[in-house]
């Protein structure tokens, strides 16, 4: 490969963009709503120590999405499956961070290996099995789109609907037992969640860099801010520029968007680290 050619991968679609953008707008809304409730509900992810528990729902929902590509059922739907039968599971059987991690681990093989089974097994167009591990601008139909919204919408409600007692037990779960909140119901209503949005975030950025809408923004926000207000609505805006700036950059070009997404959420961390350094540096000097 020369330059020219890293060149046209780039931009090469710069000349039609206005003409791309319009086809692969239901991409955009989708991944702004990703971004939003995914930034969101990755700060109670960071405060759980339950970033491992996201790639472990996506390795399940990769193959609840292969295995309903290969029977031909709707691609979305077995994405939902798949992640909350993961889901599910971890919520259920891994209420210590020990049992959690070792059930991921089982989980994860077993899923990436469905997965990769069906894919192969599937004669249809390549791009589309390509866009379950690593994400595709055009794979969101219009069919889709309705049903990823709603989605999102569902989880950002429920998710402020038990927003309090979330956070009480993601930071002090003994305490939160001890004043009567039901942990193990949070718990696994909170897994649920999280497994309903992994499965959106599957058909935007792909089942293995999910992480980088999951995980990242509220990482990056927890460098630079600290209250119960700030942290989140920093993570949900760095979520909303990661995936909405993410498409925007794709269409331009003809790679695929989970790299723009991934790029743009690492270097949000990286600026977020690089000033937490400093201002702590700068709060010892003092």
């Amino acid at each position: 490969m020369n330059w020219a050619d890293v060149g046209d991968a780039l931009f090469g679609g710069v000349s039609q963009y206005g003409a791309i953008l319009e086809l692969v707008q239901n991409s955009v809304y989708a991944g702004a709503v990703l971004g939003l409730v995914g930034g969101l509900i990755g700060v109670f992810v960071m405060q759980r120590d339950m970033a491992f528990a996201v790639h472990g729902i996506s390795e399940l929902s990769f193959a609840g999405a292969a295995v309903a590509l290969l029977v031909g059922f709707d691609v979305v739907s077995g994405s939902i499956v798949g992640s909350l039968i993961a889901a599910a599971l971890i919520g259920l059987l891994g209420a210590r961070a020990r049992d959690r991690n070792s059930i991921i681990g089982v989980l994860m093989p077993f899923g990436l290996g469905v997965g990769i089974l069906c894919l192969s097994l599937y004669n249809g167009r390549s791009a589309t099995r390509f866009s379950l591990l690593t994400g595709q601008i055009v794979s969101v139909q219009s069919e889709q789109l309705g049903w990823l919204v709603v989605i999102g919408v569902a989880v950002l409600v429920a998710l402020l609907l038990i927003w309090r007692p979330l956070r009480f037990d993601s930071l002090d779960p003994q305490s939160a037992a001890a004043r009567g909140v039901p942990t193990t119901a949070v718990s696994l209503a909170f897994m649920l969640l999280l497994g309903l949005i992994v499965a959106v975030a599957v058909h935007i950025i792909g089942a293995l860099l999910v992480m980088a809408l999951l995980v990242t923004p509220a990482a990056a926000a927890m460098r630079v801010a600290s209250g119960p207000l700030s942290v989140p609505v920093l993570a949900a805006l760095f979520g909303f520029v990661s995936a909405v700036g993410g498409v925007l950059l794709a269409v331009a070009g003809t790679l695929p968007v989970s790299p723009y997404i991934t790029t743009i959420s690492f270097a949000i961390y990286l600026v977020c680290r690089l000033v937490g350094a400093r201002r702590e540096r700068t709060t010892r000097a003092f």
